[in-house]
């Protein structure tokens, strides 16, 4: 298995692996996405403010995870004001359990380290809160954040 950074080539299986990621987390897919997820796609790779990891092997992406880069007011605790939003955690039913999720984490913390940003926050499933938990995520007020 090799990771390795999305690029636009990879916009259709970042869409289809998202619409997965919701529908796992119980969202009903009761409308079309596609147009707005390859626009958000779009956008974001092109503006640098997305970075995605893709997990491979032999041809298929079995997991992904994403950073989004978002600027908000400075603050006494995060100068930049700079933040970085985790999301599209997803690894496949029959990869899950192997550590893949942390491993994609790693990757994107360090994105967010090189990049000068002291503040990650996302929203965990039920799933996946044991996971960010073990990383280091602390709730706050009902948001995950990690200070790095």
């Amino acid at each position: 298995m090799e990771f390795r950074l999305g690029t636009p080539d990879d916009i259709g299986i970042m869409c289809a692996l998202r619409k997965k990621q919701l529908v796992d987390e119980g969202i009903s897919p009761s409308v079309d996405i596609d147009a707005e997820l390859r626009e958000f796609f779009e956008k974001k790779l092109r503006s640098g403010e997305l970075v995605e990891w893709l997990l491979e092997e032999q041809g298929e992406i079995v997991a992904t995870g994403a950073i989004v880069f978002y600027e908000f007011p400075p603050t006494y605790t995060n100068r930049s004001g700079v933040k970085g939003y985790i999301t599209n955690m997803y690894t496949k039913p029959e990869y899950r359990g192997r550590g893949i999720a942390t491993s994609m984490l790693a990757r994107l913390a360090e994105e967010a380290k090189r990049r000068g940003v002291k503040k990650l926050w996302l929203g965990a499933s039920k799933m996946g809160r044991p996971v960010y938990e073990k990383f280091g995520f602390k709730d706050s007020d009902g948001w995950l954040e990690l200070n790095i």
